[in-house]
């Protein structure tokens, strides 16, 4: 597994993650659709921590800095 998420793309999912947990957590989003983000914030943490992007890779994306030789 490769590293395809970069320090930029981690800090902005760890802040939607965020973003995403205080809404829900103060109840200005609820049910399902809270439930589905608070999930979605999960995900955003976990692939920051592990920086690699399952969705990425099909693509062929990388917000990783270009290793020069």
């Amino acid at each position: 597994m490769k590293k395809n998420i970069g320090s930029a793309d981690k800090m902005a999912r760890i802040a939607a993650a965020i973003v995403i947990a205080i809404l829900y957590f103060t109840n200005v989003i609820s049910g399902t659709v809270g439930l589905v983000l608070l999930v979605l914030g999960g995900v955003f943490v976990l692939t920051s921590l592990v920086g690699f992007c399952p969705l990425y890779a099909p693509f062929g994306l990388s917000t990783c800095p270009v290793e020069q030789k």
